[in-house]
């Protein structure tokens, strides 16, 4: 029988299409350095891009999991290259996170958040830096923690670890929601929560991984299959 108390919701292709979302905020970030630092768009290719990022990353393997912080060293490292100062890091990131955060929620997401938010809580867990106050969606949620938060990211047992502390539950009362086999299903599954994977997108189960509790198409889904079996908020 499950006794879920919370729910932790992973947000990037989860809840809305992210592949869409970081081409835009790219092609935009680009589109400004190339107004305001054309040296940075003359200098640097992608190839070139990917391999400072590689770079940056074996520099800083501990810090590997905040994305906000490897991108705007990537940013601050061309700039340098390129003849101009750290001065533009803001501003150029700002562009690339205003369009990060436009994002367009998958249509049955806000009518089954809502459900669910109902009868559990609710906690983003998400290896990104989506802004959901931006996205318009924080209030369907009690909490949400990051990567950088619990400083690292999943499918580390660290993060699910961080997110059950936070909620106050012990991780066998978790849910744990995700569209990623690996990273969101059997990390948490390794960290003790109970997993549902979103497949909306009708994939095949990988050979030699343990399923998940749930198979759900949709957030109406998930709802239609945990509503019933909350625990009353007193309950054993």
């Amino acid at each position: 029988m499950l006794r879920i108390r919370t729910i932790t919701l992973d947000l990037d292709d989860t809840l809305w299409a992210i592949a869409p979302v970081i081409e835009r905020a790219e092609r935009e970030l680009w589109r400004w350095l190339g107004e305001h630092c054309p040296r940075i768009v003359t200098n640097w290719d992608a190839s070139r891009v990917a391999a400072l990022r590689a770079e940056i990353v074996a520099e800083h393997a501990d810090r590997a999991h905040d994305l906000r912080f490897l991108r705007r060293t990537v940013l601050a490292r061309m700039a340098e290259a390129s003849g101009y100062g750290d001065d533009v890091v803001d501003p150029a990131f700002g562009v690339f996170d205003e369009h990060r955060n436009r994002v367009t929620l998958f249509p049955d997401v806000l009518p089954g958040l809502e459900r669910l938010a109902g009868g559990f809580q609710l906690v983003a867990l998400t290896n990104g830096n989506a802004c959901l106050e931006r996205i318009g969606i924080r209030h369907l949620f009690d909490d949400v923690v990051t990567a950088v938060d619990a400083g690292a990211a999943k499918p580390a047992a660290q993060i699910f670890d961080a997110a059950c502390e936070r909620a106050g539950v012990e991780p066998a009362e978790v849910l744990h929601v995700g569209d990623h086999p690996e990273i969101d299903v059997a990390g948490a599954r390794a960290a003790g929560l109970r997993a549902a994977w979103v497949n909306r997108h009708g994939a095949d189960w990988p050979d030699g991984l343990e399923p998940p509790d749930a198979t759900v198409t949709s957030m109406a889904d998930l709802a239609d299959w945990l509503v019933p079996t909350r625990l009353p908020p007193d309950g054993p």
